[in-house]
């Protein structure tokens, strides 16, 4: 019994030893957390890629063993962040677990969801309600520019969601779509709704996938030039309301009056 209890004791505590570490890695702002966390973007972004060209490399022989490694390396980033997490059960209960669960089952049985492995791109936008994203953005000073880069994000996974969904079930003859780029080239057409004419899905299903598209890509265009031009905000939570985004010489906070003391840049 002592043995098994001391057992249990160094197993728990290797654990709490691992999961401080995590949290330090992920969550950390010192330069081993700052080179691991730029690291993790770097890998983020090399699984998007690997999305994105999948449509046109799955008849590679070597593409399974390239999704399954992809498929390890995200289970082992979704275990390392929930041990890293203060509260597990609140992490999954996010919707970017639940899209990273989600790839990870795309992933796992490529074939019985071959139909929906379109969706994995959705990772660019789990990755971009990354916390650690967005901070070595305002460690350069480029907080003002996150909403823009957001939006930018938004629309550029619409723009592939879209392109892959039509790849995947339009993808025949007489419907003018014969390759990945022609999928790519009718979304972008229908989304700035220019409507070369050249490529049309056939039938019921095909309209309304034009008239979703434009509809969602007109609304994404108009949320990017809201963030490009609207006039520029500072990012500074109000101590008592937590409103982050006031005007550059603000005193008080436009909600609840509460009196700010922004820093100034010096500029």
């Amino acid at each position: 019994m002592n043995s098994d209890a001391g057992g249990r004791l160094q197993n728990d505590a290797a654990l709490r030893r691992l999961r401080n570490r995590l949290r330090k890695l992920y969550h950390g702002r010192t330069p081993a957390a700052f080179r691991f966390q730029v690291a993790a973007i770097i890998i983020d972004l090399a699984i998007i890629a690997f999305f994105i060209a999948s449509p046109v490399i799955q008849q590679s022989p070597s593409f399974l063993w390239l999704d399954y490694a992809v498929a390890a390396l995200v289970a082992a980033d979704m275990a390392a962040r929930l041990l890293a997490s203060n509260d597990m059960l609140r992490l999954i209960k996010q919707p970017t677990s639940w899209v990273d669960i989600f790839i990870l089952l795309t992933l796992l049985m490529p074939t019985a969801l071959a139909n929906l492995a379109f969706l994995r791109i959705l990772r660019l936008w789990s990755l971009s309600r990354s916390g650690s994203l967005w901070r070595h953005f305002e460690m350069r000073g480029l907080r003002p520019w996150r909403e823009a880069s957001q939006a930018v994000i938004n629309l550029v996974t619409f723009l592939f969601v879209i392109t892959g969904f039509v790849y995947t079930f339009f993808f025949r003859t007489g419907t003018g779509v014969e390759n990945y780029v022609d999928a790519l080239y009718f979304t972008v057409a229908t989304v700035t709704t220019t409507g070369f004419g050249d490529i049309v899905l056939p039938g019921i299903a095909g309209k309304l996938t034009a008239i979703v598209t434009m509809i969602i890509g007109i609304s994404l265009f108009v949320r990017l030039a809201q963030a490009i031009f609207r006039p520029p905000k500072v990012y500074f939570p109000c101590p008592q309301c937590g409103l982050r985004r006031h005007e550059p010489d603000a005193v008080h906070c436009k909600a609840c009056g509460h009196v700010l003391n922004i820093p100034d840049d010096g500029n």
